[in-house]
């Protein structure tokens, strides 16, 4: 499901604010600075961040990149205990909607600008270990295959209340 590219939302419903709501209440119990649907096995564009106390979402996301680079640490609620130093854009806008279907245009530099691009990247497949130079990279799949949780069934989504049914489309 993680790196199964999610699909654009086009119903802005009861289901959808559900959704969100889902998402908010489990990044905030995690606790993490993000959480996009394709962690909780469903495949729609959205997430949920927590960034500095603002709590927000965002669906269907566009982002605008700033040349500028920042490498700092980063980690994945999908990747318990693996930290490493991640290169981003320094400053990024976000463009998209609130789950009333409203747009919205949130720009964010530093910590809100990683969390955009990490979520963002979850919507498109990519992890943030992706993102990682050849030996860090290799440094950081060492760890995953050595951790304890490594090898063990993932969670089952047995019954979802939203369009995918907890399947990636």
């Amino acid at each position: 499901m993680l790196r199964t590219p999610a699909v654009p939302v086009t119903d802005f419903d009861t289901e959808l604010r559900r959704l969100v709501r889902d998402l908010e209440e489990t990044m905030l119990a995690a606790p993490g600075a993000g959480l996009a649907a394709p962690q909780i096995g469903v495949g729609l564009r959205v997430f949920t961040y927590v960034v500095d106390g603002a709590v927000g979402h965002l669906v269907n996301p566009v982002l605008e990149l700033s040349e500028e680079i920042e490498c700092g640490p980063e980690g994945c609620l999908s990747i318990p205990d693996l930290v490493f130093d991640t290169p981003r854009a320094l400053r990024t806008v976000a463009r998209g909607f609130d789950m009333h279907g409203e747009p919205v245009t949130i720009e964010g530099s530093h910590r809100l600008a990683r969390c955009l691009q990490h979520e963002t990247d979850h919507l498109d497949g990519i992890l943030f270990v992706d993102r990682l130079d050849r030996e860090a990279r290799r440094l950081a799949l060492k760890e995953i295959r050595d951790a304890e949780w490594a090898g063990l069934p993932g969670p089952i989504v047995r019954e979802s209340p939203h369009p995918t049914y907890g399947r990636a489309v």
